[in-house]
């Protein structure tokens, strides 16, 4: 079932869902089982598997000298989704991004996640990799979300990337988009971001997830900002639950996100991680209740591959 269809199925109810990460090439996926198990008593209708694109590396020589290596460290994220269907029965949302992926690789993967029957795909432009200064396409692949959505779109009316296929068979992808409520870092201001998220509306993506955040005035500004626009997509909070004392640097400089001021100082003030990680899903909670009495549309935790935080929020909401 398509992400849109569950938020209409809801009924004004908000939903619970999450976010995994596919494990390490030659983990077992039983670590990724047992991180989702926990979270399954409180019904999500669909959880997002990430895509991750190509590292680079060096490696020694026998002589001294250094090999560039190119190396896929989270890949599997088409058959993970198939697996957690197959186990959970539950819809999975795979995420795709440009960066790595030429055209033709984007199609060939859309084409297994049709075979597969799912329904649901988040388009993104995808990170820049640490061994590059800025965000660099694949040379036959796009450089922006909104031409992977349209390559999507294009293939939900039967058009595929060569032109002399004809009557070939729609796929029926929901598209989902990532937004940012405190700006995505690359754009100049606000007002030129929410230009772009309504280029990705306008070519073909159907709901919004955003980038977390720990400011729910943030979140509510941004959808005001949206509606105004014209961008009537349904529009889904991400949160995650701050575990570490640590993550108030760590966070930010990942994510290019704010912490106000008062969770700072709590978490600032913990003599340990344990003290912190209680301060942090204290925080969630109230940021998830408040996102819930507006009338979200469903509450999305981002769980970097550690479910117990998540749970022991959800189990105070659901």
């Amino acid at each position: 079932m398509k992400v849109t269809e569950h938020l209409a199925r809801a009924n004004g109810k908000t939903l619970f869902s999450f976010e995994v990460l596919p494990p390490k090439k030659g983990e077992n996926i039983q670590t990724l089982f047992s991180n989702i198990e926990p979270l399954m008593e409180f019904k999500p209708p669909f959880i997002d598997v990430t895509y991750h694109r190509e590292e680079y590396v060096y490696r020694q020589r026998p002589n001294g000298g250094l090999d560039k290596v190119t190396v896929r460290k989270r890949p599997g994220t088409v058959g993970i989704c198939a697996a957690i269907k197959g186990r959970f029965d539950v819809d999975t949302v795979p995420h795709l991004i440009c960066g790595g992926f030429s055209k033709e690789e984007t199609e060939n993967a859309l084409i297994d996640l049709h075979f597969l029957g799912i329904d649901n795909v988040l388009a993104l432009r995808g990170d820049p990799i640490k061994s590059e200064p800025g965000f660099v396409p694949h040379p036959a692949g796009h450089g922006y979300a909104s031409q992977l959505i349209g390559q999507i779109a294009a293939m939900n009316s039967g058009r595929y990337l060569d032109e002399e296929q004809q009557d070939s068979a729609a796929t029926n992808f929901c598209i989902g988009t990532a937004a940012y409520p405190e700006k995505h870092f690359e754009a100049p201001n606000h007002a030129a971001d929410l230009r772009y998220l309504k280029q990705k509306i306008d070519a073909g993506a159907e709901y919004i997830v955003t980038q977390m955040f720990f400011d729910n005035q943030q979140f509510f500004g941004f959808v005001e900002r949206c509606r105004a626009a014209g961008i009537t997509a349904p529009i889904i909070p991400g949160l995650k639950p701050l575990t570490t004392k640590k993550q108030l640097t760590m966070l930010p400089r990942t994510f290019f996100l704010n912490l106000p001021e008062e969770l700072v100082e709590a978490v600032a003030q913990c003599r340990d991680d344990a003290a912190a990680r209680e301060v942090g899903i204290d925080w969630c909670i109230q940021q998830s209740r408040e996102l819930m009495a507006a009338g979200v549309p469903s509450l999305h935790y981002y769980s970097m591959g550690k479910a117990e935080a998540v749970r022991r929020v959800a189990a105070s909401l659901f």
